[in-house]
């Protein structure tokens, strides 16, 4: 069914579009010319044509021009162009008059057609390329499908099963995980094509789906799972230890879920269509792997019993299987950190402040046409447009001048801006078109990278400067608008609603995890650590991509910024992550301090009897989102090493050092809860067993 449902319905709810659901200047600008100045739509693409051997002044250029025309009108995608031979224009010639460029217009955003033709023209003493938002949009979809063939199914998944294995030693066990990681991301992908029947969907949130849909999958069948081989080897039988996994692990797994789910509905709330598609995927296949897990695997557990270990790894099998409820090394790096708390607690948080510094010199922005890989059409044909006509673009800056546009006052305004416009060589020459009642103007810029931080600077200061000095004492509004204004107001929105989305998902948090555990003390702790392997991450990106301290060790590429939105998926993802581990440590702790009383040793116990665990958890994600940051496409780079690297250090740094060290220093206080707050539920995340109906071991 879920096949079914992908194949009718997916296509339809997918986009590469994007857009801000709140109501910035660039929309507002946008609102206006569609109101007032209705007109034909801008060229999309550009067509540049060169040759070494001709100019535009030879018969052979201009018939292999009319060539590359007429067969790009074949295709039925292209709805007009404009051409030096048709026109005369020499705005279309560069200044050797050895190339040319054709403004395109298409009927549709299907440019593989025209693509196919550009890249057949090439050839006979001519160089034919094609640039622009259609070219560009399809190869950013289309090096992202590559990117998850690549990174996910050639390398996340096999990393994960092959880290599995080796955690559980045997490959039966290792298998159920990733399998029913696969069913949930099947079957969340088939409430997407529901889902995106409604509203549209970007379709990176296919990415999203199968990264979270291993990581989660994966986590969550890995700590029932653990659980039950746990019991099973301490002699319950083979019903009692799924009970017993079913009232611990499963109930530890639940809770996990909803922090999960929290933390992605904080993405939600942002009026961006990007991160709100980017949540669905993580929030559907988050619900779909949680209820996998408490009812799926229950099921399988019953019908493997003793199966589910078959197939052993010799050394590792045995080893994994006889490990008990206590590992004996993560055991002994426990007991060595608690016995120097102080020590411990100030050179591993050092290191983490260290590692987050960098973030003082964060840029956000986009990646542009400039990031993709040069096989790609499109951005072949941005570095010979660059090159050849560094003043023209298919996105221009466009100012809208909203005000009796015929008065002295306005026409002053519009005479300074311009004079300001020309002394900017970023910009090309500005247009100036009136509608017919006089009351608005559009003023259109060329701009070569629209996305470049070069672009956005200077939208900034013609808000702040260009456009106030131009217009003092004039009756008119006036606004900027174009994919550089867009991107800047994106930038600004961001920015805006990362406190916001902060103060959420870590009050939300917050609230959960002292009903969970009843202490107020615990929660706090969590949210400070978490927080911690979240900056670090935030700072290593700075320092990789932005400084270029190691990224070509990594294969990634030094660029000008960090992609807007990746700080703020980051914290979410990250946090909800982190939860994860967090509850199911915690969930061990509280069941061992409720039990003995001994907060010392109910640290010890947690700390060493999940490392191993959340360990080979952490290790799985890694690997998965390290397959997106194997990719060329930078924004899931940035992505995929920003959550390797912060799970990397929670599951190290953060739980076998930092964790021990600041329980042990506060004892008995980790389970302070104040009894005004008696009130309160009681959950018992951490569950209680059941009593044993037979020690007797059957399959």
């Amino acid at each position: 069914m879920s096949f079914g449902l992908i194949a009718v319905f997916l296509g339809d709810a997918l986009t590469s579009e994007s857009d801000v659901t709140s109501n910035p200047e660039s929309k507002q600008a946008e609102n206006l010319l569609f109101e007032r100045l209705p007109h034909e739509p801008e060229s999309s693409e550009i067509i540049v044509l060169r040759s070494n051997r001709y100019t535009v002044d030879d018969p052979e250029f201009k018939a292999k021009a009319q060539s590359i025309s007429e067969r790009a009108r074949e295709t039925g995608v292209v709805a007009d162009a404009k051409s030096f031979f048709a026109s005369g224009d020499d705005s279309l010639v560069s200044q050797d008059r050895h190339a040319t460029i054709v403004p395109i217009f298409l009927r549709t955003d299907e440019v593989a057609p025209l693509v196919d033709v550009i890249e057949k023209a090439d050839g006979g003493g001519f160089d034919a390329s094609i640039t622009g938002s259609a070219t560009s949009d399809a190869d950013f979809e289309k090096l992202s499908e590559e990117d998850l063939q690549k990174g996910e199914l050639l390398f996340g998944l096999p990393a994960a099963l092959i880290i599995l294995v080796l955690v559980f030693g045997a490959v039966v066990a290792g298998l159920i995980p990733v399998l029913l990681a696969l069913l949930a991301i099947v079957v969340a992908v088939a409430l997407t094509a529901l889902v995106g029947q409604v509203f549209e969907l970007s379709f990176f949130v296919v990415n999203m789906i199968s990264g979270m849909g291993l990581a989660l999958g994966i986590d969550y069948s890995l700590f029932i799972l653990s659980r039950y081989r746990e019991d099973r080897v301490q002699g319950r039988e083979k019903l009692d230890a799924i009970a017993a996994a079913g009232a611990t692990a499963s109930r530890a797994v639940l809770f996990s879920g909803i922090a999960f789910v929290l933390a992605m509905i904080g993405m939600v709330l942002v009026p961006d269509t990007i991160l709100r598609s980017l949540a669905t995927g993580a929030i559907l296949v988050g619900i779909v792997s949680v209820l996998a897990a408490l009812t799926l695997l229950p099921a399988v557990l019953g019908l493997l019993g003793n199966r589910v270990n078959s197939l052993r790894i010799p050394i590792v099998g045995r080893s994994a299987e006889s490990a008990g409820a206590e590992g004996r090394f993560w055991s002994a790096v426990v007991r060595r950190v608690m016995r120097r708390p102080v020590v411990s607690l100030v050179v591993a948080g050092g290191l983490l402040l260290a590692l987050a510094l960098p973030i003082l010199s964060m840029n956000t922005g986009f990646a542009g046409i400039s990031t993709l890989p040069d096989r790609f059409p499109s951005k072949q044909g941005f570095t010979v447009l660059s090159e050849e006509f560094p003043q023209a673009g298919t996105n221009p800056v466009e100012i809208v001048v909203d005000g009796d546009v015929e008065s002295p006052a306005v026409q002053r305004g519009i005479e300074r801006l311009q004079l300001g416009l020309a002394e900017n060589p970023i910009f090309g020459p500005a247009t100036v078109e009136p509608n017919e009642a006089g009351d608005l103007a559009r003023i259109t810029v060329p701009v070569t990278d629209s996305a470049s931080p070069e672009a956005y600077d200077a939208v900034r200061f013609l808000r702040s400067e260009d456009i106030p000095a131009a217009f003092a004492g004039a009756d008119a509004r006036v606004l900027v608008t174009g994919e550089s204004a867009e991107n800047v107001d994106y930038f600004d929105l961001v920015g805006s609603w990362l406190p916001i989305v902060f103060v959420f998902v870590l009050g939300l948090s917050f609230i959960l995890l002292t009903i969970a555990f009843r202490s107020v003390v615990v929660p706090a702790l969590a949210i400070v650590l978490n927080l911690l392997s979240v900056g670090a991450a935030y700072g290593l990106l700075v320092l990789v991509f932005q400084k270029g301290v190691g990224n070509e060790l990594f294969g990634f590429q030094q660029v000008d910024a960090i992609e807007a939105w990746v700080p703020l998926f980051l914290f979410s993802v990250l946090f909800g992550l982190s939860m994860d581990y967090q509850v199911f440590l915690l969930s061990r702790i509280r069941e061992r301090f409720t039990a003995t009383g001994d907060a010392v040793g109910a640290v010890a116990f947690g700390v060493g009897s999940t490392a191993r665990i959340i360990t080979g958890a952490a290790l799985i994600i890694v690997a998965v989102f390290a397959g997106f940051a194997a990719g060329d496409l930078v924004m899931f780079q940035q992505m995929g090493f920003g959550v390797a690297i912060a799970l990397l250090l929670d599951a190290t740094i953060v739980r076998s050092v930092l964790v021990p060290a600041a329980m042990k220093l506060l004892g008995d206080w980790n389970w302070y809860f104040p009894s005004w707050l008696a009130w309160v539920p009681e959950l018992q995340v951490e569950g209680q067993e059941p009593p044993p109906s037979s020690r007797l071991v059957t399959s």
